[in-house]
């Protein structure tokens, strides 16, 4: 089954707007600057978002195609329970917003690299540029195009490296074009579009079941409750029991959420202060949407497909001699078949809003650390346009870099577990670093030095070893688990090598650690219903009362 021309076309026009905006804003916005703007006019937008921008753009960047169609697939093969990296994340944002924001802004910072090096050193600042490099190319941009393939190739019957070439192409256009500006407008557009399609994939699944209660007859008669479940109990065969979630999951979503360049940028380009907090805590209120509009369609696509309403035949294949499902088409077979004509085309629209919005984040934040953080060591007086240009060349490059990983990432059966296999071994030594050093007066530069390094070659050395030994002691770790062991050997690492080579404050570092918890409190915020304090406490009894309801 390949999609109408209908469809196509206004796929075709929505992709064509998106450039001609992208094009516009950052154009517009670098004129009304003096010599087409400074560097942190194109790479921050000049310090000018505001929060709705900001929450829209850091939801855009994360949700993606890869979110999309592996969170379907999840919620096919295992229902509800990756929903819990969508949950999870609102707590992490309120991290973000109380504790991390005013570090990031009061220091000035462009990059968090150079975070790193007001608060510990520059060698700590290089080798998180390069892994910061490293992990957008791969986690923010390679899987992405792979999702957009796998689409693309099975709604259009075009080849998967064609069409994801040709969108990668567009977004670098408009997005080394214009910037952060153009990344944050087009992003606040996709994530409208992204969540309107959602939405007609939610409701066109929920009428094709007949409602919520004849998806859960079918998931009694079949013996499969434990699908609405997401806190499952210990020796869960998914490998992700309750306390894996409240373990593991922090210590990928810190490194995510609060260090991952691609992800803070939005921030950095705050206004101020309060709308950087506002912006993040309302990005951690729509994160509460994905288990309903992006998850729970899956799981009414596999009631739906025990009951004959759905065709999968496409997806089964021969493993070993036994017939098995590849769910990785799951979405795309679900556009084809439960969607009208018309309203198919929006779904597309939303499904390449996902995958445009995150290269370009990527994109950005790859310029913005290449310029600022590599080639402004070795030229510090470099001129802005010379920083801007470099910036430019470096996407491009990255981009050319991340279609050639494709081939060797399609080799996951999930995305979505592949893509949080590698976050797993990535985060550790970061989220211990940034932890330590914003909380942790004693944490010192040759600590942070070491656990950086130290931390990941543990990491590289146990993903390795997992892959190439599965049968192993540490191939049977499930990831979520090894991230929180690999933790707390780097805290380990940091705290007895502080102990070793005490900290030697520097008067930018000084400031840049609350002295207690309760002082990151102390800023008032907005009056009203705006205030973050507020706010935070508001989003943790949501999200609790949410939890308790899917437990």
């Amino acid at each position: 089954m390949i999609i109408n021309t209908i469809d196509g076309v206004i796929s075709a026009l929505y992709i064509i707007a998106i450039f001609i905006i992208g094009l516009w804003a950052g154009i517009k916005h670098r004129a009304k600057n003096q010599h087409g703007g400074t560097a942190k006019e194109y790479f921050l937008a000049g310090k000018t978002l505001r929060w709705p921008m900001i929450g829209l753009a850091l939801f855009a960047t994360n949700i993606s195609c890869v979110h999309l169609v592996s969170l379907a697939q999840s919620g096919f093969d295992s229902g509800l329970l990756n929903g819990n990296f969508e949950w999870m994340a609102s707590f992490t944002l309120i991290l973000l917003a109380v504790f991390f924001v005013p570090f990031y802004l009061k220091s000035g910072v462009s990059t968090l690299p150079d975070f790193l090096e007001k608060r510990y050193d520059r060698a700590s600042r290089d080798w998180l540029a390069i892994v910061s490099v490293a992990s957008a190319i791969i986690i923010h941009i390679a899987f992405s195009l792979l999702a957009g393939g796998i689409v693309l190739q099975t709604l259009f019957g075009v080849n998967m490296y064609y069409s994801v070439i040709a969108i990668a192409i567009i977004t670098a256009i408009y997005t080394i074009v214009g910037g952060l500006t153009a990344v944050v407008v087009t992003e606040s557009i996709q994530t409208v579009v992204l969540l309107a399609g959602a939405l007609i994939m939610t409701v066109a699944a929920y009428h094709k079941m007949g409602g919520w209660q004849p998806m859960v007859n079918v998931l009694e008669q079949t013996h499969q409750m434990e699908k609405l479940s997401m806190m499952r109990p210990h020796g869960d065969a998914s490998g992700l029991p309750w306390y894996a979630v409240f373990l593991g999951y922090p210590i990928l979503g810190i490194w995510y959420w609060c260090a991952d360049q691609t992800i803070v940028q939005r921030v950095l380009g705050a206004k101020d202060e309060n709308h950087a907090r506002v912006g993040s805590l309302f990005c951690g209120f729509i994160k509460i949407l994905p288990v309903f509009i992006f998850v729970m369609p899956g799981l009414f696509a596999w009631a739906l497909y025990q009951t004959g309403q759905l065709n999968i035949d496409t997806l089964k294949t021969l493993h070993d001699g036994k017939e098995v499902v590849n769910s990785k088409g799951i979405y795309t077979l679900m556009i084809l078949q439960l969607v009208p004509k018309g309203l198919a085309g929006i779904l597309v629209a939303a499904l390449l809003s996902g995958l445009m919005s995150q290269i370009s984040g990527a994109l950005n934040s790859i310029s913005t650390l290449v310029s600022y953080d590599m080639y402004q060591r070795w030229k510090p007086d470099a001129p802005d346009n010379k920083l801007v240009k470099v910036g430019k060349i470096a996407a491009g490059a990255s981009l050319v870099f991340s279609l050639l990983l494709l081939p060797l990432l399609n080799q996951y059966e999930s995305i979505f577990n592949g893509l949080n296999d590698i976050i797993a071994h990535i985060a550790p030594p970061i989220t211990c670093v940034f932890l330590l050093g914003v909380f942790w007066k004693g944490a010192s530069a040759k600590s942070a030095k070491i656990t950086l390094y130290l931390g990941s070659l543990i990491g590289i050395f146990v993903f390795a070893t997992g892959k190439l030994l599965p049968n192993s002691l540490i191939g049977h770790i499930p990831f979520m688990i090894m991230a929180f062991y690999l933790f707390c050997v780097c805290v380990l690492i940091q705290v007895t090598t502080s102990v070793i080579f005490p900290v030697q404050h520097t008067a930018a570092s000084n400031v840049l650690y609350w002295r207690s918890p309760f002082e990151s409190l102390r800023s008032p915020g907005w009056a009203g219903i705006g205030n973050y304090k507020f706010l935070s406490l508001a989003l943790i009894l949501i999200m609790s009362v949410l939890f308790w309801l899917f437990r």
